[in-house]
């Protein structure tokens, strides 16, 4: 299930890297390379957002929601971390400024966040944009719309066969029932 706390903190993490500021486009794509990368490393996304295409490539769904300032966030949510997106922009807020108050990212996470930043860090927004249209072949282009893409399409991507894929993706079905029914319960 989404877990918006963390990634805020995901985009915190980036954030920092870049003096506090970059691109919308810039953040969703290295958000959802290390996503993607989780996957390929853990068989599971550090987000567990919804993957969905659309004109500039894949994007994480309900983190681009909040970017975009489209749904509310928590108390401890988006918005205490990430300004509103203005000028194709987004900044880091006063939080995350410190290793420790990034409680929601393992070890395991910031490995996967300091991989993803050296290789693809120094790309400018419609360079990595690019890159995920050309190396992620899990994405076509929706032709201005936008649709799911499928857990098994980007385990396939990423070189599982299909059985190993399908029983994958519904494990990550299968944590995300359980989270909604103890979300359900709190």
């Amino acid at each position: 299930m989404f877990n918006e706390r963390k990634a805020a903190q995901i985009a915190a993490w980036f954030l920092r890297q870049e003096a506090g500021r970059m691109p919308h486009l810039k953040l969703i794509k290295l958000m959802y390379l290390a996503d993607r990368q989780a996957m390929a490393e853990h068989g599971y996304p550090i987000t567990g957002d919804q993957v969905v295409a659309m004109p500039q490539g894949p994007v994480l769904s309900m983190t681009l929601n909040h970017i975009n300032g489209d749904v509310e966030s928590g108390e401890d949510g988006w918005e205490a971390w990430v300004s509103d997106r203005e000028n194709h922009e987004v900044m880091l807020r006063d939080r995350g400024s410190t290793q420790a108050e990034l409680d929601e990212l393992s070890p395991a996470d910031i490995d996967i966040l300091q991989a993803i930043w050296k290789r693809f860090g120094k790309m400018t927004k419609w360079e990595i944009r690019d890159y995920t249209h050309d190396n992620c072949p899990e994405w076509e282009d929706p032709q201005g719309s936008s649709k799911p893409i499928p857990y098994e399409r980007i385990f396939e991507a990423l070189g599982r066969n299909w059985e190993e894929g399908a029983r994958l993706a519904e494990r990550i079905r299968e944590q995300q029932h359980i989270d909604r029914l103890f979300a359900s319960l709190a």
